[in-house]
């Protein structure tokens, strides 16, 4: 590593400052410093990439499984990365603010925590609790590193609920409960983005590719600052591996191999990324 955790922390801020970027997620160690190599400014982890990784599904692996992976994501590269860090791994703010500032210690430049319950029956956090929430997770942040960012999600269009009033009134209410950015995994048309840009007074917006036609250039001039593709790389990854094991299994031929990237630069790669 070249630059200090600090400076991560000081370069991920000031990227929230003006323009637009993209926030890749990786799943692990070798897609991260893949991203890095590409020339992204920062990087942010994907709760559905790593739990496949593993072989679970998303949202069920635990605080620790995480933790250890943010800290191994933070030491891969000079990029700062932000958290994934679901809804906080407990309902109650105290135990949401404990889990942040173990968070914090990993190495992360920014911890995004969200409004989702996890439950079928009621996918969202009453909001006078989810704003409690949002607070604990700030005092816990300004108690390790008060340079961390703090990414508040509202995850109401993804749970059914596509309701921009409740959304915008919700992510003002984060942004005031101590948010430095502000999110809606969802939201996708050109009014519904540019009403959350207004509303939240000056502060970034983190919007989700959930349509291919999106682009960098039309986000930006809608005044997104930020923008992440969740498990989508993941997922395409996934893809890729099981359409050559399903030949395989299958047909008993090969012909997926011939898509693959050359090992010869993939080793060359991460030589270079190690310091070999």
């Amino acid at each position: 590593m070249t630059i200090s955790t600090a400076e991560k922390r000081a370069n991920f801020r000031k990227l929230h400052e003006s323009g637009c970027f993209v926030l890749p997620n990786p799943w692990d160690v070798g897609s991260a410093r893949y991203l890095a190599h590409l020339g992204f400014k920062a990087l942010a982890s994907t709760s559905a990439g790593y739990a496949w990784s593993t072989g679970r599904p998303d949202n069920k692996v635990t605080a620790d499984d995480v933790i250890e992976h943010l800290a191994l994501l933070s030491a891969a590269t000079d990029l700062p990365v932000n958290a994934d860090f679901e809804a906080g791994f407990a309902d109650d703010p105290a135990g949401v603010a404990a889990n942040v500032a173990r968070a914090v210690k990993s190495g992360i430049a920014g911890l995004s925590i969200e409004n989702s319950t996890g439950k079928p029956d009621k996918p969202l956090y009453d909001d006078t609790l989810a704003v409690e929430r949002i607070k604990a997770a700030r005092a816990a942040i300004d108690s390790v590193d008060p340079t961390v960012m703090l990414v508040a999600r509202c995850e109401g269009f993804l749970h059914g609920e596509r309701d921009l009033k409740k959304t915008t009134a919700r992510l003002v209410a984060f942004a005031e409960a101590g948010a430095d950015c502000l999110y809606a995994p969802g939201v996708a048309t050109d009014e519904e983005i540019t009403t959350l840009v207004k509303a939240i007074g000056g502060k970034p917006l983190n919007v989700l590719t959930v349509q291919p036609t999106m682009t960098v250039a039309h986000l930006a001039s809608l005044g997104v600052r930020r923008i992440s593709v969740g498990g989508a790389l993941a997922r395409v990854a996934w893809a890729g591996f099981m359409q050559a094991a399903q030949e395989i299994a299958g047909q008993g031929t090969f012909t997926a191999f011939a898509q693959g990237a050359k090992g010869g630069e993939l080793n060359k790669l991460f030589a270079e990324k190690a310091g070999k």
